[in-house]
Formats: C-alpha cells, structure tokens, sequence
C-alpha cells in the first residue's frame, strides 16, 4: 500500500485523479489539470471528475476475477509454461506466499480505489451544489466494493475514515479487524442505498440496487442470514431487475448492461496498455489472458490461455443444461465442427473460459490481448436469486422461498420446469451451492464461496485449514509497517 499511496496520491494532487476511463459511455474525458489537491474541489465539476477517477481502479479489478477462479477447484493456471506469471502458478498450486507479485498488484490497485474514494471524502462537505448526494452515495458505494474486495482476500486491512492514506501511516495506523472492516462497509452501503436511485444517470454507474446487492452478499460472507434475506428480497421485489430469457447472449458485447445486470465493471478498448503497466488499460485485460493459444478459427480471438476450466467442472453440469457450452469451450469438440486450430499451453485441459474470451471484430487498439472491451458483470440478478436462496436456507427461514429463487435460475437454465429442485434442509443447502458454482463459473466467485462455506479445505487441492483462507499481506507492507502490522496467520 505504501508503493501505491504515495504513486495515487501524487496523481491526485497533479491530475486530480483522471485517468479517463469507466466506460465506453460515461467517462470519455480529457485530464482537468489542478494546482494541487487542496485547492480543489470547487465545483460540481470537480467533484465529478474526481468520481470518474474513483471508477477508474475498477478496471483493474480483472485480476480479482482471474485469480478468484484459479484459486478455486473450478479452472487450473495454465499459460505457456510453469514459469509463465509465477504468481498465478502458486496460487492454482496454493503454495503462494507473501512475495507474490500478482497479490501485491490486487492490494495496490484495490488500495488506490479505497484511496480515491476518500479523496472525495475527505473534503465532501467543501462545496454544495444541487445532486451531490448521489456523488457522495456512489463515492461510498465504491469505497465500499473495494474495502469489500481486500477484506475477502486479506482479511483486516487498515482504515483511516474519510481522509487520504499518507506516507508513513502504516507505521501508526493499525490494522482493522475483519468484523470492524465489514461494519465499515456495511455502513458506506446503507448510506448509498437511501441515496442512490434505482435508475443510473450514466451507464456504468452505481444505483440502489447495486448497493443493496452487494449489501446482501456482504451479509451473507458474515453469516448474518436474516439481514442478507431481508435486504436481497427487498431488491427483488423492486422488479428492477429480471433474468434474461437466452442465457446464451448474457455475456456478449451486444447484451452488456442488460436487464440482468446489476453492476457491470465497463471497459472499452480507448487506450491500449502494455505488461509495464496492466491497470493502464481500459480493455479487460483478463480476455486476452482466458484466450485460446494460437488460435485461428471463427469467432474467437487468439490468446495466453490462462485460466483454464477443469474436466471436472465441464462435467458438473446435466444433461440438458444450456449454460455448460455458453460457459465452457470444449475446443476439441469446437475444433471438429469448425476446423479451427489452435496451441496447447502448460496444463492443457481441452476447456476455456468461454464468458470472457476475446471475440472477433471488436474494435481493438493497440495489443488485442490487452484492451478487449468485454464488461465484467460483477453482480448478476441470478447472482441475487442464489444468494437470497442461500440466506432464507442456511438461516433456517424459509426453504419454500429458497426453493421459488433458487429454481426460477434452473428453469432458465433447463428451459423446463423438470428440474426443479424440491429438497429442504441441508439438502437443499447443497443444490443451492452447486448451483452457483455452475451458474457463476468463470466469474471469479468460486473460491470465496467455498472459503465462507467452510468447503475449502475438501474441495480445493493444496488447500491448508487455518491458512489458506485468506492471502498473505504483501511483504513489502510487513516490512513498511515497522511491526506495525503483523503477517496473516501461517504465512
């Protein structure tokens, strides 16, 4: 954090935070420069541009999503060789430790989101104009997202309230602990839902029921069933929000801030990046990393085929489930219908991450690989659905009400109501939790869903009780800290 505090810190005070992003249709603006970060804050515009930089570090979130996955029994490392980004070969073999160059990016980049956020914060009540409480509610919103992102991989972080991280205020500024960390975000949620609205003003944007979602699943990884049933039920009820019908077009470019989006991390492909600096890119960088090695065919783009879905997970899925071929490429199997050809990389399944593979024809600049503009749907209406059937089951609610949410997602799947499940109790705690490993795979969920559900340790190979539950503090911040802060447990 230190690294990055000082890095986000001088471009707050020089470019206000603009690193012009967030989406293809809210942000697409040119730096507005300032004397220094003291002075601004003048304006409704000020605030504004600000904000936009405090979307921006969502962008960077890909690796969260990538590593979630690799992480997990879902999807193997894969890539050229065992020497190709080490840092997720450790974590797919769970023997990463606290020099990990990919977990030190994860808490860098989430840091600086946390750190934008407060920026605005920090000096929220320097100008009025009418419709900054929407400003404030998506500024908290989105410092929520991230504290909520570092909370689940780190466990407690430090926080400092409204104002900026300063260099040196790892050596004085201690650790939260976890359920100080949640109460922080539960709060910044709350906030966000009574004044928020349902509608975006820009695409991209947070609304009401983004922050009610994540409210909800922020309840859920605490076990808190009764306020994550109340809250999620809540949102559905709205009506705001409903399955899409074809299951098959959810993740293509066309259907991106559909009727089942709740909150989708935008990207676009307005500025390319290199590996010198991955977050510079405003295209998806995981796209390029899921793709298909050496690739020559229809549809698809080629790319560095990481990420790489297991048999046994191809397998989970029964007879007659649409999602299995809309979620997982069996490029064997696509290769003989097609012709295509393609390379074979280091843990070589037959199987890609078909929800977030670079499709041709998108309008790429610079390195395809690095700039698709693929949104990450971040939180699902299905996602909803599975996590309201979750708290009024695991609570010991209501499983009739379970049940209702738990199959209007398999009926979308099967196109029937055949499969629908009728079980009760514990039985029907272990449907609901199969069925967000299928309807979520690729999406980065797996592995926390596992960890909060005391599974990990069965399921995941390598997987350590007591440790692995959550990553190690990058070193750098240990040593920063002065013994300040202390390494996570059997690290």
């Amino acid at each position: 954090m230190k690294k990055y505090i000082l890095k986000s810190t001088l471009i707050l005070m020089l470019f206000t935070l603009i690193c012009i992003s967030c989406t293809d249709s809210f942000v697409e603006r040119e730096p507005v420069y300032a004397i220094d970060s003291e002075n601004y804050f003048n304006s409704e515009d000020d605030y504004y541009n600000a904000l936009v930089g405090a979307y921006d570090l969502l962008q960077s979130s890909y690796i969260n999503v990538l590593l979630g996955e690799i992480a997990s029994d879902n999807t193997v490392s894969g890539g050229e060789s065992a020497n190709d980004v080490i840092g997720f070969q450790q974590i797919d073999d769970m023997s990463h430790t606290s020099i990990n160059s990919n977990l030190k990016d994860l808490w860098n980049w989430m840091f600086a989101g946390v750190n934008r956020a407060n920026y605005i914060l920090e000096f929220k009540d320097k100008t009025d104009f009418v419709g900054k409480e929407q400003i404030i509610a998506e500024t908290r919103f989105l410092r929520a997202y991230y504290h909520f992102e570092l909370v689940k991989w780190f466990g407690g972080i430090p926080l400092k309230g409204d104002a900026r991280f300063a260099l040196n205020d790892e050596k004085t500024i201690p650790r939260s602990s976890t359920a100080e960390v949640y109460e922080s975000i539960e709060a910044d949620l709350l906030f966000a839902i009574d004044n928020l609205n349902p509608i975006a003003p820009e695409t991209g944007r947070a609304t009401k029921g983004a922050a009610q979602a994540l409210l909800g699943k922020v309840y859920l990884y605490q076990n808190k069933f009764a306020s994550a049933s109340t809250v999620l039920e809540t949102l559905i009820n709205s009506g705001t929000y409903s399955l899409v019908t074809n299951y098959n077009t959810i993740f293509e470019n066309n259907a991106e801030n559909g009727p089942e989006s709740v909150f989708e991390v935008q990207y676009f492909d307005g500025q390319g990046a290199g590996f010198g600096c991955l977050q510079c890119s405003e295209g998806n960088v995981a796209v390029g990393f899921n793709g298909v090695r050496n690739y020559t065919g229809p549809l698809f783009d080629s790319g560095f085929s990481f990420n790489l879905p297991t048999q046994e997970v191809y397998a989970a899925f029964e007879v007659g489930d649409n999602r299995r071929d809309v979620a997982i490429l069996n490029i064997e199997d696509w290769a003989l219908t097609t012709g295509a050809t393609y390379g074979t990389g280091y843990k070589h399944t037959g199987f890609f991450n078909r929800k977030y593979l670079p499709r041709q024809g998108d309008s790429n600049i610079g390195d395809q690989n690095l700039t698709n503009p693929n949104n990450y749907r971040a939180i699902r209406y299905a996602d909803v659905l599975l996590m309201a059937a979750e708290a009024f089951n695991r609570g010991g609610l209501n499983d009739v009400k379970a049940r209702e949410f738990l199959n209007q997602v398999r009926r979308r799947a099967f196109g029937d109501t055949n499969h629908d499940i009728s079980a009760s109790g514990a039985a029907l705690t272990d449907f609901i939790l199969e069925e967000r490993r299928l309807e979520l795979v690729g999406e980065g969920h797996r592995f926390f869903d596992l960890v909060r559900t005391n599974r990990a340790a069965s399921t995941i190979s390598g997987f350590v009780a007591n440790k692995n539950e959550i990553f190690p503090i990058p070193i750098e911040e240990i040593q920063f800290s002065n013994g300040n802060w202390q390494q996570n447990p059997n690290y």
